[in-house]
């Protein structure tokens, strides 16, 4: 496994995300936490063969989850935002 593979841990497919890929030409990825916008370009760049216009990354807070009496949180992750240049599109994005 590259160290690309570890960067871009999967997709993130939800209805809000397939309207952002189909209007915007954005696609939603979920990341590696330690990884740089930098980073996460060259990555998406190599593994898709895609011109990366714009990467904008978030921290998403884990939630508070309980099983029984015992209460604990959902580790944290980190959510990325890669417009890819117009006319390009990533295969198999969300194909079922």
């Amino acid at each position: 496994m590259s160290k690309y593979h570890s960067i871009i841990r999967y997709p993130s497919i939800t209805e809000k995300n397939t309207t952002q890929r189909e209007t915007q030409n954005k696609y939603v990825f979920e990341v590696l936490r330690t990884a740089t916008k930098p980073q996460i370009k060259v990555a998406v760049e190599k593994l898709f063969g895609v011109s990366v216009v714009s990467v904008n990354t978030m921290v998403v807070n884990g939630k508070k989850k309980r099983m029984g009496r015992s209460a604990g949180y959902k580790p944290d992750w980190k959510k990325a935002i890669i417009k890819i240049q117009e006319g390009q599109t990533i295969a198999k994005f969300g194909e079922v």
